[in-house]
């Protein structure tokens, strides 16, 4: 069976990889293969590592679909099975480019910049940034809760308000909460209404940490639930800090988000506004990272969150 102890590269050796990787497919292919399985490649059907690259019958050379063999299940397979990339008949030299690019841009990519670069499609450009979007997910969020002083805000996303109009009503609410100096997660909710904030409150948070917020009244009465209780500072009266008692660093995440949004993306619609929360909210949670710590971690997460077309997230 697989032996669980990989020696993946070096962060250093990723970002040396990277430039061939993006322009060479052998190059890639071995890259993803390196950082999938280290120096102990095994069968993605049954674990074992008693296996081989295909090798073309005249030539020699590797198999021009990059295959591996089985010897103990039979079966062939290559290293696209099991994640994002699965089916994609996209080069995975351009798969390497916008995973580099989606992780190293702090406040984005744009489809049409992969677009232009790789000389592909928009369509296929879409395609491959809504996947690692998808593989920069969380994972497992329900037992991973953000601990410790934990910063909650809300805030409204989308374009500038019609005239004469109420303007909220035309924006997205979106809720965010973020450990002090640790993880980020942000979610789309339906309203603001106290049973709605409250409610993304315990869902993201657990019961020892100690919750901050601004004065709104939705986020009154939480305080019971939690350990370190409820403090909040008053923005109505111009208080923004008191002490420890502040909110900046929630404030902070949203600057980048809506940044992003309005300088990289211009425009994102409710119905996919949780996919670019799952990339800017990734981005933050790596920001102490270098690119090479982040390229590595999105593709390794990669790893099975197969997305099947039918799904609705596939769309």
């Amino acid at each position: 069976m697989r032996n669980e102890e990989q020696h993946n590269l070096t962060n250093s050796e990723v970002i040396e990889a990277m430039p061939l990787a993006c322009s060479d497919e052998l190059a890639a292919v071995e890259l993803f293969e390196e950082m999938r399985w280290g120096k102990n490649p095994a069968c993605v059907h049954c674990g074992s590592v008693d296996v081989y690259k295909m090798a073309d019958s005249v030539t020699g050379k590797r198999n021009e679909r990059h295959l591996w063999r089985c010897r103990d299940c039979k079966q062939q397979y290559t290293v696209r099975i099991g994640t994002v990339y699965e089916e994609s008949r996209i080069d995975l030299r351009h798969w390497a480019y916008a995973f580099w690019r989606a992780s190293t841009s702090k406040k984005g990519v744009a489809a049409l910049e992969i677009k232009r670069q790789c000389q592909i499609s928009y369509k296929s450009a879409l395609f491959l940034m809504n996947r690692i979007r998808f593989a920069m997910a969380p994972v497992n969020p329900e037992a991973n809760k953000l601990m410790g002083t934990v910063e909650c805000d809300e805030t409204f996303v989308g374009g500038k308000p019609r005239p004469y109009s109420n303007a909220r009503r035309k924006k997205t609410p979106v809720f965010a909460a973020v450990e002090r100096n640790g993880r980020i997660r942000r979610q789309v909710i339906a309203d603001v209404s106290g049973k709605t904030l409250k409610g993304a409150i315990r869902e993201l948070v657990a019961k020892e940490s100690r919750i901050m917020t601004d004065e709104h009244p939705s986020y009154h009465g939480i305080g019971y639930e939690y350990d370190g209780g409820h403090q909040w500072v008053t923005h109505s009266t111009g208080e923004y800090a008191h002490g420890e008692i502040y909110t900046n660093t929630a404030e902070s995440s949203f600057a980048i988000l809506k940044r992003g949004i309005t300088g990289i993306y211009h425009s994102v619609s409710k119905e996919y506004l949780h996919r670019y929360l799952w990339q800017f909210d990734f981005m933050w949670n790596l920001r102490k990272a270098n690119d090479g710590e982040r390229t590595a971690a999105a593709i390794k997460c990669a790893e099975g969150k197969r997305l099947m077309y039918k799904s609705p997230e596939a769309a």
